[in-house]
């Protein structure tokens, strides 16, 4: 029976792996820094929604034997209402994927900075980053390999390591129990917004979700395997969630006052680790940057390839093309001297942003029985999905509004 469920084991660890990426690292502390444990709430409330749509998802996947973009065009008849769902979709993935692989770069780029600086200024002051590109064109070669699994595998383990190392950090920091507690109590203000959207950005992870449907597709072919598809995919949110909260922690127990480079970030592990914490942490950071950086672009290569009818096989033509300009806009972005830490957030910022867009054809599509058989939602999912919806659509126009009124920040 235990064998049973190991070779059961599907996409699960890969999409907790994806969403424990440079972003949440950074965000996660950042918070922890800031507000100690008052946003632990806004986490909870980020696995909560995480668990839920990423198993819509899965389902979606395993019922129709097609990932999200196909049930889409699928679904969806008329010519313009298709047009217009289908353009929606491709903005968005694009959009976010492009902000979003900028974040994974950059946070790759500030584990490298442990271990060697990269600014290189140019002429009319623009500070020009090379290792950005050069992160950019190893993860572009893993991809066109089209054989990445060797190399996948050890970055995941690097990851799960230094989430190991955050978790036994928390525990070992005995936090006070009554502080944890009241963390959990919601509380939204006007300076704790932004981190609020972030978190749920770098948690909800947009592209997770179209990938997780496409891989659970050709993992599992039978309504029958749902269990095991459940069981894969609440198993990984679970730990990945744990694992943020753990960051979190850390944050709030160390003694930065602010993250700006690694050597801030590393501040809160320094108990565990000592001197060590800055060059473990970074080769931590280049691992998760590198391994986000890989399904970025090859999930959004996925919803594109599927938005057209394109084949989707690792090798072809239309995939290698789309993934390389994710990749591409990814570096331009990274390379331009953003503050990294301000790059990271906002590529989350984008993500919270977006998930309200992309949740709803979500939520749309699990509901039609037309599509779904016996397999929709339950009164209380639909309930419970609402809620999130409405909750990310109120953080992300409230997001918008403080943009406008400060350019600055």
């Amino acid at each position: 029976m235990k064998n049973k469920w190991i070779k059961q084991i599907g996409p699960g660890p890969l999409v907790a792996a994806a969403f424990i990426g440079p972003g949440t690292v950074t965000v996660c502390s950042m918070a922890g820094v800031r507000f100690g444990y008052e946003l632990l709430w806004a986490l909870l409330l980020s696995i909560i929604a995480t668990a839920m749509l990423q198993e819509m998802a899965a389902r979606i996947g395993l019922i129709t034997q097609k990932g999200l973009p196909e049930a889409i065009r699928s679904s969806i008849k008329q010519p313009l209402p298709k047009l217009m769902a289908l353009g929606l979709v491709i903005v968005s993935i694009v959009v976010g994927n492009a902000a979003y692989e900028a974040g994974n770069l950059t946070g790759a780029v500030m584990g490298l900075e442990a271990f060697i600086p990269s600014t290189s200024p140019l002429p009319f002051g623009i500070a020009f980053q090379p290792f950005p590109l050069l992160t950019g064109l190893l993860a572009w070669a893993l991809l066109m390999r089209g054989n990445y699994k060797t190399v996948e595998r050890f970055m995941v383990g690097v990851v799960l390591f230094m989430s190991m190392v955050f978790l036994v950090t928390a525990l070992v920091g005995k936090p006070p129990f009554s502080e944890l507690i009241t963390g959990f109590i919601p509380s939204i203000t006007s300076e704790n917004t932004f981190s609020i959207l972030a978190l749920i950005g770098t948690t909800v992870v947009p592209y997770n979700l179209f990938l997780h449907s496409s891989l659970v597709a050709k993992k599992w072919h039978a309504p029958s395997d749902l269990r095991y598809v459940r069981m894969d995919t609440y198993l990984a949110v679970l730990v990945g969630g744990l694992v943020s909260m753990a960051i979190m922690v850390t944050g709030a127990l160390g003694n930065a006052d602010k993250i700006e480079v690694i050597t801030d970030l590393s501040e809160s592990l320094k108990p565990l680790l000592g001197d060590f914490a800055p060059y473990f942490l970074g080769l931590g950071l280049f691992a998760a940057g590198i391994t986000s950086s890989i399904t970025a672009p090859l999930a959004g290569a996925l919803v594109i390839c599927g938005c057209f009818g394109w084949d989707n096989g690792l090798t072809t033509s239309p995939m290698r093309w789309t993934f390389s300009i994710i990749l591409l806009l990814g570096i331009i972005f990274s390379s331009l001297g953003i503050h990294p830490v301000r790059l990271i957030g906002i590529a989350q910022l984008t993500n919270g942003i977006l998930l309200p867009v992309l949740s709803t054809f979500i939520l749309w599509m699990v509901n039609k029985r037309q599509l779904m058989g016996k397999n929709t939602n339950p009164w209380w999912a639909n309930l419970l999905g609402l809620g999130i919806w409405i909750i990310t659509c109120i953080l992300g126009i409230k997001s918008i509004l403080n943009v406008v009124q400060n350019w600055n920040l």
